[in-house]
């Protein structure tokens, strides 16, 4: 429940501090006093999107702050929770502009944004504006009304849910149909290039293998006499017959050199395992060269199919073992193509019928739904003078979607015998606007907390039928509370709290300022509504006869 409205430096409003009630809360004065500004300043904190220039000429800021109470297991309490913003039983918020535009909002002292003050507004004000009842001549909106009275989220949801595995099945069939065909047109590439590629089965690293042998090979017949010279000077008859005899003679001698022979000898005993190691390797290089005359020819012929191969699917030799695994996956997808192709179909079909259910269930919540909304709202017409019009919703099929397969429209007949038609071309202006409040009357139910703000809805109805208006709404705001803006004194007659806007000039500046009525008050501004600009006796005895009764 809205609790105050503080608002500073907005258009022409200096500063204006407004208290409200729980029940029917009514805002008069004439017209152009600035009514309308209140609302756009309510909205303004709320984070609706409004007017461009807000902040009153020379302030350099403007200022609103609402303060709301909120009954345990209120829907803004979720918000709050998901925005990570302090939670309590009172809500402040708080939004400044300024002059350069620069919007910045706090709820309940934390800096938040624009989209979180939206959020919240959602679970606290319904705004219902002169030409909100336009909504009604839109058919596209009906469902969602339907769908608010019966109160089918949980059928919406299950639908949504279906739905969107419903698409994802399709697509992903769609998806391998396509895949499968496109493999269908390159299959006999796939199975020669499988073919190739398995025959010949490339080894990574094998093309730099083959490189080096080959060289190796070729290059060996040029080297082999050099590194059998370079063998036979390391071995016995070369250095390592020398130095033995050379170790053989010193050893001979050592006892005798009181040690001086002790190091040389321990160098070249060092020397002859290095020498070991060399003739050792020569052995080995040889060996390694010797090499069957028919092997280069193999290698060659290898590497030379492998690069061939390479180059034929354009690709290096090193990519080519990566590239046989990718085209023999491919090739296992498409003969298993048609097996993952029923598993799909099988999917996609069960997932159809999982949505035709929720779909299902939705539409028999809405047939039902609409059948009781369109008792509701008839015995709602009857209070508002009424009684012969015939609300019906009319429920027909639609292309299916993620709210179902259901199009919902609104019909009247306002006339008995009357044949029913589109509300937008049966119900007048005035008729539209007590179709509506009878709409929101039924849709209030369960709609705790919600501050309900009517402006002029009454608009274009007088006499009997404003009285009956005013009283829906006084019922209405029993169960909570409801703001209306209204230039009709009888409504206004039935408001448990009464304001009047009005409009004053200083310092050569106009300004617009709400006053609270007291008993007194509240007859001279109703005799003005009922009177106009000169006040009677007669309209005061009016006014005070609309507030007895």
């Amino acid at each position: 429940m809205l609790r105050t409205l503080d608002i500073r430096d907005m258009l022409i409003i200096d500063h204006l501090e407004l208290a409200f009630q729980p029940g029917l809360n009514v805002l008069t004065g004439e017209t152009g006093a600035g009514k309308s500004i209140l609302l756009d300043s309510l909205g303004f904190v709320l984070g609706w999107r409004g007017r461009a220039e807000l902040v009153r000429a020379g302030a350099p800021q403007g200022e609103v702050v609402a303060e709301f109470d909120l009954p345990p297991g209120h829907a803004a309490f979720a918000v709050l929770e998901e925005a990570g913003l302090p939670a309590t039983d009172e809500l402040i918020l708080r939004r400044v502009n300024t002059a350069e535009g620069r919007k910045t909002a706090w709820v309940n002292d934390r800096r938040c944004s624009g989209e979180v003050l939206r959020r919240l507004s959602e679970t606290l004000v319904e705004l219902h504006g002169q030409h909100d009842d336009r909504g009604l001549l839109n058919p596209r909106g009906h469902r969602r009304i339907l769908d608010a009275f019966a109160g089918v989220e949980a059928e919406l949801a299950a639908t949504r849910t279906a739905w969107k595995a419903l698409s994802q099945a399709r697509k992903a069939l769609a998806e391998a149909e396509a895949g499968l065909a496109a493999m269908r047109e390159e299959e006999d590439f796939l199975r020669h290039a499988v073919g190739e590629l398995e025959a010949l089965s490339p080894q990574p690293g094998e093309d730099a293998e083959l490189d080096a042998k080959r060289r190796m090979m070729q290059q060996s017949e040029r080297i082999r006499e050099d590194i059998q010279r370079a063998g036979q000077a390391l071995g016995t008859d070369g250095a390592e017959g020398a130095m033995g005899d050379a170790m053989r003679w010193l050893d001979g001698v050592a006892d005798r050199a009181e040690g001086q022979l002790d190091a040389p000898l321990a160098a070249l005993a060092r020397a002859m395992e290095e020498l070991d190691q060399a003739a050792r390797g020569v052995e080995d290089t040889l060996e390694a060269l010797a090499f069957n005359p028919h092997e280069l020819e193999e290698a060659e012929e290898r590497l030379f199919a492998i690069r061939g191969l390479a180059r034929k699917h354009q690709v290096t030799p090193e990519e080519l073992p990566e590239l046989a695994e990718t085209l023999s996956k491919k090739l296992a997808r498409l003969d298993a193509g048609d097996a993952g192709i029923a598993d799909l179909r099988k999917a996609s079909a069960a997932a159809e019928t999982a949505y035709d259910a929720a779909a299902g269930a939705l539409s028999e919540a809405r047939a039902a739904a609409a059948r009781r909304l369109d008792a509701a709202v008839t015995a709602e017409l009857a209070p508002l003078k009424m009684e012969r019009a015939v609300f019906a919703t009319k429920i027909t099929a639609e292309a299916p979607g993620p709210e179902g397969r259901d199009a919902v429209a609104f019909t009247v007949a306002t006339n008995p015998g009357a044949p029913a038609g589109p509300i937008g071309k049966i119900a007048s202006g005035g008729e539209l606007s007590r179709f509506l409040l009878a709409l929101k009357v039924c849709l209030a139910e369960g709609n705790s907390g919600i501050t309900l703000i009517f402006d002029e809805i009454d608009r274009g109805v007088g006499g009997a039928t404003a009285d009956a208006v005013g009283r829906r709404l006084a019922a209405l705001a029993r169960e909570g509370q409801v703001l209306v803006v209204t230039h009709s004194p009888q409504v206004a007659a039935l408001g448990a709290h009464h304001w009047r806007v009005e409009k004053r000039v200083a310092d050569e500046q106009t300004l617009s300022s709400v006053v609270p009525l007291d008993a007194g008050d509240r007859v001279d501004e109703i005799a003005r509504m009922v009177a106009g600009d000169t006040v009677t006796d007669e309209a005061r005895a009016a006014a005070r006869a609309l507030l007895a009764g």
